[in-house]
């Protein structure tokens, strides 16, 4: 994927509206990943800077640049109100009449989900790998005695009448 990446920001190096780069999340760049969410490499993310989204595409040149030319364009934000439809422009209003204080409550709360759904994941993944180590070992118990009940030697009388 590097091949491809390093041409898709070669093609947009010196865009007017859009960044395409990399980041080393193994130095320097560690606190940008983790604020990011970034836990696997190579991670792709895109949008605004203050809300990145995952991008699950295609990781060749021809997928990236099809993406990056639909999606890295200035969009509906507080900085660009005229990109809004009217329902959005309207939420980005509502929310700038909060009180920093009271935004700050709402996100946390709204992070606070997020974090609430990444734990019940975990905590049910580890579930089903308990379990599956469960019926793991009741299928290896299984197996081994029928083979001990002499299934080969049964297999082998019937081949040879």
């Amino acid at each position: 994927m590097k091949p491809a990446w390093d041409k898709l920001m070669t093609e947009f190096s010196g865009h007017a509206t859009a960044l395409v780069g990399d980041v080393d999340c193994t130095t320097a760049g560690k606190p940008l990943c983790d604020s990011n969410g970034v836990k696997g490499f190579p991670t792709i993310k895109y949008g605004d800077p203050s809300d990145l989204q995952d991008y699950k595409g295609g990781r060749d040149f021809d997928s990236l640049k099809k993406f990056a030319d639909a999606n890295l364009k200035p969009t509906c934000s507080p900085k660009n109100l005229d990109l809004c439809d009217d329902a959005k422009k309207a939420e980005i209003v509502a929310l700038q009449g909060s009180s920093k204080e009271e935004l700050s409550a709402k996100i946390k709360e709204e992070e606070k989900k997020l974090t609430e759904a990444e734990e019940t994941f975990k905590a049910e993944v580890a579930k089903l790998q308990s379990r599956y180590e469960e019926l793991q070992k009741q299928k290896d118990a299984t197996i081994a005695a029928v083979k001990a009940s002499g299934l080969g030697l049964m297999k082998s009388v019937a081949a040879s009448m």
